[in-house]
């Protein structure tokens, strides 16, 4: 008997980055020289007062089920966390903490979603966020910002987007895949456009928020706006500032009436999130944060050496990111040419297999995102790696005819 999958997994396709580092650890496997710039991890450990928190809860015998959507001191220390870092007040019945800031998302939306509802996505996007909408069976209404936007929507471009059917908007920042920030104006700008649909929810993705430089202030809508606190839900996570990303573990404030459905759909879908992880996400939040400003300066460095390289290769252009650790480099420089293998590079996805084949770098193509030609590199990675990958990007565009 043949396997026939869902029709609503037949709407998904697989995560691009995570085919790109599969590719990448396979060839590497077979004794290749692969530098990989497509896992979107930081490369730094856990830090130590976390581990021993996590540690400390394993030796008190910490490891049964706990709430379905979170203990009750870790949601004290999110309660916490927003209002010391974002000026927004939510009570314990308005907080919901899931395996990872993808179920966190997936919950919303299924909870909230019936099919034909359309959520705006300004691309490029997380690969995730269209394949979640999908999932559950609703549309997803891409808007696409360019490079000459520096890759975020206007609010002209938001207000033609909505329609009757709109449910949600889905906003991150700063962004995974380009590093860029909406700054307190812009987001003022975008706001003015929502109070006018009150139809309209708002989910925002903060999980970079603790990677910003040169002075950036981030800033979440719902801070920017209190009118827009009751439709806003606000999610983040400890996966990348913290560098937990395999604790999984991902929270959200917002409505009780939404926080309420959120938590029926994780109570038969995956339950708690790790007891030990909430114990050590307690001590993320309220514990010391001093760590960041080191590791932020060494994302920084990094982030100038991939821009150096990017912007001095012959057909890339990048605009500089205010956060995470990723650059988005416009590629339609080399679209049409040919590498030296013979292989013509008619787009993204061309310009990335050609670069992993004749010098070992792998990278996500823009295709993956919503935008192209382009491709994201993640830079959480070493310096010395990035300066190589630097100089094998520059001698492929060299190469290209």
């Amino acid at each position: 008997m043949t396997f026939t999958p869902s029709a609503a997994l037949q709407r998904v396709q697989p995560s691009a980055t995570l085919a790109v580092t599969q590719k990448a650890r396979e060839l590497k496997a077979k004794g290749i020289d692969v530098i990989s710039l497509g896992a979107g991890e930081p490369d730094f450990d856990t830090p130590d007062h976390i581990k021993e928190a996590g540690i400390a809860a394993i030796r008190r015998g910490e490891t049964k089920y706990t709430n379905v959507d979170g203990t009750p001191e870790l949601k004290d220390a999110i309660i916490k966390k927003f209002r010391r870092d974002n000026g927004l007040d939510y009570a314990t019945n308005q907080i919901h903490v899931s395996t990872g800031g993808k179920p966190v998302i997936y919950n919303a939306l299924l909870a909230s979603l019936n099919p034909g509802d359309e959520v705006i996505i300004p691309a490029p996007y997380w690969v995730s966020y269209p394949e979640m909408v999908n999932l559950v069976g609703g549309t997803p209404v891409v808007v696409k910002a360019g490079i000459g936007n520096r890759f975020k929507i206007s609010p002209d471009q938001l207000a033609a987007a909505i329609t009757p059917k709109t449910r949600w908007l889905i906003l991150n920042s700063p962004s995974n895949p380009t590093g860029m920030g909406y700054t307190r104006d812009e987001l003022r700008a975008l706001a003015d456009v929502l109070l006018a649909h009150p139809h309209v929810w708002i989910m925002t993705d903060d999980m970079y928020e603790h990677i910003v430089y040169e002075g950036f202030e981030f800033a979440t809508i719902a801070e920017v706006e209190p009118k827009l606190y009751d439709r806003t839900l606000t999610m983040n996570g400890v996966s990348k500032a913290y560098s937990m990303t395999g604790w999984r573990i991902g929270y959200a404030g917002g409505p009780a009436a939404l926080i309420k459905e959120m938590g029926k759909v994780a109570s038969q879908t995956t339950s708690n999130p790790c007891s030990i992880s909430q114990a050590a996400s307690v001590e993320a939040l309220n514990g010391d944060h001093s760590f960041l400003e080191a590791r932020n300066a060494a994302f920084l460095r990094r982030r100038d050496l991939v821009l150096e390289a990017i912007n001095g290769a012959e057909g890339l252009i990048a605009p500089t990111p205010e956060g995470a650790f990723y650059v988005f480099a416009d590629c339609s420089g080399t679209i049409g040419k040919t590498a030296p293998d013979g292989t013509m590079i008619n787009n993204d996805t061309d310009f990335c297999a050609a670069l992993l084949g004749a010098e070992a770098v792998a990278a996500v193509p823009g295709v993956a995102f919503g935008l192209e030609p382009g491709f994201r590199i993640s830079y959480a990675t070493s310096d010395e790696a990035l300066v190589e990958a630097g100089k094998r990007i520059q001698r492929f565009c060299a190469s290209l005819r």
